[in-house]
């Protein structure tokens, strides 16, 4: 399929991937859900206003996806498929309409991304077997590295919503307690470990009942769709905070997401199996079909003294242990509720090769290994002021991609007061 729009074949944005996100413009303010194709932005509100997508509702013309979440996976998928067809090369009904596309169709460039929909709340798992690995072999035991509960249940942790924000916002270096092993007592002062984590999350698009959990039969209808993420760490303030209940303000400062939203349709053509479970866990997470996706993931790092982005970590999300459903009967197995729009993250993507580390934590091995650039033969071990770090996702068809967008963020120094 291939729409009658110029679209580069290594756009991640293709026909087959059509990622939903809420824009605004500076002619139009007004926020609106929109759709993103090759270099453009398609105004959803507009065509769905036309008459030329029929929703039972107007779902569209909102600032934000809750209003289309709201109706269901038959609908979601009956649109991204009407959606497809108007692009599609050879239907006249826009192509011909010179107006009408020039109405619907804004440029990238002149289009304001925003949050994509109100995040509720916000888990955090931990579901990579070679980063819990990593850490454990760092922090615990070497030859026993994950911890015993960990190939039984997705350990996970209650994240901030509040702080989640959309690509391209300033992260500002956190200041909090911290202890080094030489130290009697802690000090309040910025993280010196600063540090970025390799994630994809999904969104919740269906609400569940408080006292029912979901099956991990029906886990799917619950999912609306897939964002990268970025969760930046503070590592020297999380290893003195985290004991015994784990993460707090070490997370909790920022989280930089993706403001596109792929769908799991989009996804489909790319599903693996998923790594082998051993033992095999509990009959609530178990399925008859494990599938992880075969998405690409890297992340790219620039400092203030260098002219390009260099790529420090090429990972994969076929690579975690949990899959997204088992997260979410896991979740809820207690009979907690899903609300559309929360949001439920992978935790760190790192494959069991050095280069497929998705933070520096791993990839300078606790500072022991610094990280060396290529372009200037800076070394990092932890992030510093200046740097911006860029995420990037894609799934590799024939002739097409299927992108998650970027998530950058640059570190500015921490505020004195």
């Amino acid at each position: 399929m291939r729409s009658f729009l110029s679209i580069a074949a290594d756009s991640s944005f293709s026909l087959q991937n059509l990622p939903l996100g809420v824009f605004s413009t500076r002619d139009m303010p007004t926020k609106r859900v929109g759709a993103r194709l090759g270099d453009f932005v398609i105004d959803l509100a507009f065509l769905e206003a036309k008459g030329l997508l029929v929703t039972p509702e107007v779902v569209f013309d909102h600032p934000d996806l809750t209003a289309f979440m709201g109706l269901g996976r038959k609908v979601w998928a009956q649109i991204r498929k009407s959606l497809m067809a108007l692009f599609e090369a050879d239907n006249p009904v826009l192509r011909d309409d010179s107006a009408v596309l020039a109405r619907c169709l804004v440029a990238v460039s002149d289009a304001r991304l925003h949050m994509p929909a109100v995040i509720g709340d916000y888990t955090d798992f931990y579901s990579s077997m070679g980063h819990a690995r990593n850490v454990g072999m760092m922090f615990r035991d070497k030859d026993n590295p994950l911890m015993p509960n960990w190939k039984h249940l997705p350990v996970g942790y209650h994240g901030r919503a509040s702080s989640i924000v959309p690509s391209g916002t300033p992260i500002v270096r956190p200041c909090g307690q911290v202890k080094g092993n030489d130290e009697a007592e802690p000090s309040f002062r910025p993280t010196s470990r600063m540090d970025f984590e390799l994630e994809m999350a999904f969104w919740i698009g269906k609400d569940s009942e408080l006292g029912r959990p979901i099956p991990i039969s029906q886990a799917r209808d619950y999912i609306f769709g897939v964002t990268l993420l970025n969760d930046w760490s503070a590592r020297d303030i999380q290893s003195w905070e985290y004991m015994p209940l784990g993460p707090f303000v070490s997370k909790s400062f920022s989280t930089s997401i993706s403001p596109w939203i792929v769908s799991l349709e989009a996804l489909a053509p790319f599903e693996v199996e998923a790594p082998e479970q051993d033992p095999q866990p509990l009959p609530y997470l178990c399925s008859t079909k494990r599938m992880q996706y075969d998405v690409e993931l890297e992340v790219l790092l620039k400092t203030s003294r260098m002219q390009r982005f260099e790529r420090v970590c090429l990972s994969n999300f076929r690579n975690l242990y949990w899959t997204m459903e088992q997260q979410l009967a896991h979740h809820t197995i207690t009979g907690c509720n899903m609300r559309r729009g929360d949001l439920l993250a992978s935790g760190t993507v790192s494959g069991m090769e050095p280069g497929s580390y998705g933070c520096l934590l791993e990839l300078a091995w606790g500072g022991t290994q610094p990280l060396t650039l290529k372009e200037t033969g800076e070394t990092r071990v932890f992030l510093e002021d200046g740097d911006e770090v860029m995420l990037r996702g894609w799934c590799q068809g024939d002739g097409y991609r299927v992108g998650l967008g970027d998530v950058t963020g640059v570190v500015l120094p921490a505020q004195k007061d």
